[in-house]
C-alpha cells in the first residue's frame, strides 16, 4: 500500500525557513509526480506545487513561487519542500501526495486517498 509520511514542519517565525520532507514506501516512486498539498484552518485546500517522476519539471502556485522549492531523491524515495520567507499565510497543514501519472500537471490536487497524514506549519512571532 502506498505508504507516505511527512516531517519538518514547526513553529518559525515570519521571514524564516522550513525544510519538509516525505519518506515514500509501497509504488515506485521515480515512476509518479508528486505534489504538496496545504490547508490552512477554516480555508480551502490549496495546491502548492508538483514535481514530475524525473525532478526535471516543477510548477508552484502563484502564492508561494519564488520562496518555495520542491526536489526530490529518487534514491531514497523521498520528496522535499523548501519553505522561505514564510509569511503568517503560509500557517497550515502541509500534505505530501502522489500523482496518478509521471508528469507533473498544474494546479491539480491528487486523489486524497493518496496522501500522507500531514505536518503542521505555524508561522508565529
Amino acid at each position: 500500500a502506498v505508504r507516505l509520511v511527512e516531517s519538518g514542519g514547526g513553529l518559525v517565525q515570519p521571514g524564516g525557513s522550513l525544510r519538509l520532507s516525505c519518506a515514500a514506501s509501497g509504488f515506485t516512486f521515480n515512476e509518479y509526480a508528486m505534489s504538496w498539498v496545504r490547508q490552512a484552518p477554516g480555508k480551502a485546500l490549496e495546491w502548492v506545487s508538483t514535481i514530475s517522476y524525473s525532478g526535471h519539471t516543477t510548477y508552484y502556485a502563484d502564492s508561494v513561487k519564488g520562496r518555495f522549492t520542491i526536489s526530490r531523491d529518487n534514491a531514497n524515495n523521498l520528496l522535499y519542500l523548501h519553505l522561505n520567507n514564510l509569511n503568517t499565510e503560509d500557517t497550515a497543514m502541509y500534505y505530501c501526495a502522489k500523482d496518478a501519472q509521471y508528469y507533473a500537471v498544474r494546479d491539480m490536487i491528487p486523489d486524497r486517498n493518496y496522501w500522507g497524514q500531514g505536518t503542521q506549519v505555524t508561522v508565529s512571532s
